[in-house]
């Protein structure tokens, strides 16, 4: 007994409902997209430049490293007087 009266449902409502169906929609195409890929393409891609660096990619290990060899240069010269 669905009565053809007043709509009940606010137009923010349908806009809401229809952007969370479009976004739902664009992640679902997103994970196929990734399922489809090749195994090897899955990584993250990082590229030495010329100069040895390397883009996209810094490691504590590395900024450790050269604060390590600052202190080196900062460190009192110790003399033995035997």
């Amino acid at each position: 007994m669905a009565s053809s009266g007043k709509k009940k449902t606010t137009m923010a409502k349908l806009a809401r409902e229809s952007r969370l169906r479009e976004r739902r929609q664009m992640k679902q195409e997103r994970k196929d997209a990734r399922r489809n890929e090749p195994e090897s393409a899955s990584g993250p891609a990082v590229q030495a430049n010329a100069d040895g660096t390397i883009d996209g990619a810094v490691t504590e290990l590395a900024q450790g490293a050269s604060a390590d060899a600052g202190d080196a240069d900062m460190a009192p010269a110790v003399s033995e007087a035997d």
